[in-house]
């Protein structure tokens, strides 16, 4: 297979290829391979490849699912890979290999993928932008002096340079949303348990959700049929659902639409952002859809709820480390203010656990009932373009920390709490040549309407012809 046939191709069209004998999961992985070859150097969003483990999965005999044969990255955070570091960009786990897969895996390799390594992510996830002490920053194939956002970077800059047309990726505030918005991809967060997270139980209160950063909706559509179900052993489960690569056929209807380009909290919102959504709004109406302004009415305690819960987990998967480790944590092991984070997660009682959980489900009450009026719900993904690399610091406060995730990314984290789908399309590139994500929201169970306007808009404006200076093609 040649590199440019390679590069033309999404997950979709390589799995027909593979089933017509056109082209072998050897050639893929060959292809694959050679791209991260020809751009890792420059972005960084490969940090590891198990070349081995892929020809002996080939060679054993792929399962017959919808993508036998299309290779595959794992982002390095919560998805084990048997016999693999799941390293979190954190030096404890860097070199402790994973003794089985995740049931995600498992459902990834059912569906005939070729997994052959894993994508940078911020330390333990916890830096606005994909950068860390143990691998350095990820760079944007669009602009590599700039962020390909958090946490699910690697990913996306995967995706995006063509190494791989579609990648692993998780979302707790918006990991899947945001770095699909800096790189120009397409990333849809699920609605809650609707992927499993067996056999390590609940992330976040089901806050946390698996899926994937795609160059096309049909592969996210087809994806999620691949893999979305119940587990027997998960504390969530959404609905079993329907056949969501059928309803990119289908004709989502006159929508009612609510939009916003107020931040929640206050943030001011970039003016490339309000024109993204402004673009986008006019394209929704020339396709016959109504859109009304609306914000998102928030409690004021909402944020302040959120984050106990935030530094609460992180405070037990240290906690579970250390059991691990056979030793206490220390300063030493953390950036600063991630140590911080911890010890405020320590500190909590168990009563200001409880009340911030209770906050916190009044808080998405307040988000849902947003969809009792309206069919969707459409910001810009970020409230700035992607900025530069090294803009947040880890040195400073947790107050600043956290300031500066608002400043930057308030528009994801309500969908998060709220349990509800939402995803991030490709808008528009800025001046600077800088991609520009808008993001919609939906009632939770409602990915088949999403999936439907994605659809609609990747016709209209189709995104996926479009590539970045740094890409095997330009090579």
């Amino acid at each position: 297979m040649t590199p440019e046939a390679y590069l033309a191709q999404d997950a979709v069209g390589l799995a027909a290829l593979v089933r017509a004998g056109e082209v072998t999961p050897d050639e893929l992985l060959d292809a694959a391979l050679a791209a991260v070859g020809a751009v890792n150097g420059v972005l960084n969003a490969v940090v590891s490849t198990f070349e081995d483990k892929a020809r002996a999965a080939i060679r054993a005999g792929l399962p017959d699912g919808p993508f036998t044969g299309v290779p595959f990255l794992l982002k390095d955070l919560t998805a084990h890979y048997g016999g693999e570091p799941t390293g979190s960009a954190w030096g404890p786990r860097l070199t402790r290999p994973a003794a089985a897969d995740t049931e995600l895996v498992r459902r990834y390799k059912a569906a005939g993928l070729v997994i052959f390594g894993k994508t940078a992510v911020p330390e333990l996830a916890m830096d606005w932008s994909t950068e860390s002490r143990a691998h350095g920053p990820t760079r944007n194939p669009w602009s590599p002096g700039h962020t390909t956002g958090t946490s699910s970077g690697g990913s996306a800059a995967a995706v995006a340079a063509g190494i791989v047309p579609m990648a692993h990726g998780n979302d707790a505030g918006g990991s899947i949303r945001v770095p699909a918005a800096c790189c120009g991809t397409f990333g849809l967060k699920p609605t809650r348990g609707r992927l499993p997270t067996a056999p390590d139980g609940d992330r976040w209160m089901g806050m946390l959700c698996e899926h994937a950063l795609t160059w096309t909706v049909r592969d996210s559509a087809a994806l999620l049929d691949a893999t979305a179900g119940p587990h027997p052993h998960q504390f969530y489960n959404a609905p079993a659902g329907r056949d969501f690569a059928a309803e990119l056929g289908r004709d989502p209807g006159r929508l009612r639409i609510a939009v916003s380009t107020q931040a929640p909290y206050g943030a001011p919102t970039h003016p490339d952002c309000i024109r993204a959504v402004e673009d986008q709004v006019a394209l929704l109406e020339d396709l016959g859809h109504v859109c009304v302004p609306q914000d998102l009415d928030l409690p004021e305690d909402g944020w302040r709820d959120f984050l106990c819960l935030a530094m609460a987990e992180y405070a037990a998967e240290m906690q579970a480390e250390e059991r691990i480790l056979g030793r206490p944590l220390s300063p030493a092991d953390f950036a600063p203010v991630i140590w911080e984070i911890v010890q405020r997660g320590r500190a909590l009682r168990a009563t200001d656990y409880v009340q911030a959980l209770t906050g916190t489900h009044r808080t998405a009450r307040q988000i849902l009932a947003l969809f009792d009026r309206h069919d969707l719900y459409l910001s810009p993904t970020l409230a700035q373009p992607p900025v530069p690399l090294g803009r947040f610091d880890l040195s400073v406060s947790a107050e600043a920390h956290y300031s500066a995730y608002l400043d930057w990314m308030p528009y994801t984290h309500p969908f998060n709490i709220a349990g509800a789908p939402a995803m991030s399309i490709p808008g528009m590139r800025n001046a600077e040549g800088l991609p520009i994500g808008c993001q919609f929201a939906a009632r939770p169970g409602a990915e088949a309407l999403l999936f439907r306007l994605a659809r609609q808009l990747e016709t209209a404006r189709p995104w996926a012809q479009l590539r970045p200076p740094i890409h095997p093609a330009s090579s």
